[in-house]
């Protein structure tokens, strides 16, 4: 797929494309269709996070919330979206160690009563150690930051989507 032929798809198939790019709203693609043409990855992206940016708050905390957990009990049970399946595995989510799968659990649990949504991170370029001791790390913050670093890996998972998607 390029931009070119993404740019003449009618909605429908615009939106059928490009709605799994923010985990399970495809409502961003749809509302993002009308600014056609995207010149290029990029354009299309900073529609989509604008579209993003003006949302509600609850709109914005339903996307968060429609993230899985890292290593949770979806991945577990095969449930993950392929993307969010071939991003955890490429980390090495998926070959956890007893004792690192314990901390992952511990800690998404602490995070998730903490904040009330799940942790996310843009894992690609992360290892187990790493993910472990960012997740560590971020419970330290406030509520208002962990949302806006959380809409900000969000992001950030959106545009490593579209460039596998759209070269």
């Amino acid at each position: 797929m390029t931009p070119a032929k993404l740019n003449a798809l009618p909605q429908d198939q615009f939106t059928a494309i490009l709605g799994g790019i923010f985990e399970h709203s495809p409502w961003i693609a749809a509302a993002s269709w009308p600014q056609r043409p995207f010149s290029d990855v990029d354009a299309l992206h900073a529609t989509m996070c604008k579209v993003l940016a003006d949302a509600d708050d609850d709109a914005k905390l339903q996307l968060i919330r429609a993230h899985p957990e890292l290593a949770g009990r979806a991945a577990i049970r095969g449930e993950l979206t392929e993307a969010s399946s071939r991003e955890q595995s490429g980390a090495g989510l998926d070959q956890c160690s007893a004792e690192e799968f314990a901390e992952l659990t511990r800690l998404n649990r602490a995070y998730n009563q903490r904040f009330g949504f799940p942790f996310i991170l843009a894992v690609r370029g992360h290892t187990r150690s790493s993910i472990i001791a960012n997740m560590a790390e971020r419970l330290g913050n406030s509520r208002e930051a962990e949302i806006a670093t959380a809409l900000a890996q969000i992001e950030r998972i959106a545009l490593l989507r579209l460039r596998d998607l759209l070269g």
